[in-house]
């Protein structure tokens, strides 16, 4: 009898200790909500912050976008203008300043060295050779643009691209290939055999 009693005093001895090492060391109710409260206060931030920072992504994709489909129509109404442009007058009139500021570039180049007197004879005369060669050109130039507008055309531009090679700019709505064979002779009569391309600008 004894000895059961023994027995039986060591086992609830023993699960009074193992109860009491439980208790010490599980955690309360309270700090189990406490830590997911917590948890949870941390998820629902990192999400804000997520969604925060998506949504500030997203709009400067979107003002980038919008900034470069801007740019874009821009560009696209200056080459529209610029197109519109040169299919009007203003074609011949920019080109014709702009191989007239070239060749009086080229022309004081050659004028610089004819009056240098570190040029030889040679440079000399070559230099003066080719300002000839620049008024000759000038001037059949001209006379080909008038006999060409006294044939009904309201602009012409003739110019002389490279050596042999001539190009001749009308304004007109259409240009038939007999026009285009006319205009063709009446540059060969003024400049000789040379290669001849016509074209024709609408107004």
């Amino acid at each position: 009898m004894l000895k059961k009693q023994t027995v039986w005093l060591l086992t609830m001895l023993s699960l009074m200790i193992v109860l009491s090492v439980y208790y010490l060391n599980a955690p309360t109710e309270g700090d189990l909500a406490y830590f997911d409260a917590d948890e949870q206060q941390d998820q629902t931030t990192s999400s804000s912050n997520l969604d925060q920072l998506m949504n500030d992504s997203n709009l400067e994709e979107t003002e980038e976008a919008s900034m470069e489909e801007d740019a874009a129509e821009e560009e696209t109404e200056m080459d529209d203008l610029n197109t519109s442009s040169i299919n009007t007058n203003d074609y011949f009139t920019a080109t014709r300043i702009e191989i007239t500021n070239q060749r009086s570039a080229e022309r004081e180049r050659l004028e610089e060295i004819v009056a240098s007197s570190d040029s030889s004879s040679d440079e000399k005369n070559e230099a003066y050779e080719a300002m000839k060669e620049i008024d000759t050109l000038n001037t059949k130039e001209n006379i080909l643009e008038e006999e060409l507008k006294s044939n009904g055309y309201e602009e012409v531009l003739v110019r002389n691209v490279s050596d042999n090679n001539l190009v001749i700019s009308v304004q007109a709505d259409s240009l038939s290939a007999t026009e285009a064979n006319q205009i063709i002779q009446q540059a060969k009569d003024e400049f000789g055999e040379i290669k001849i391309e016509v074209n024709y600008k609408s107004s």
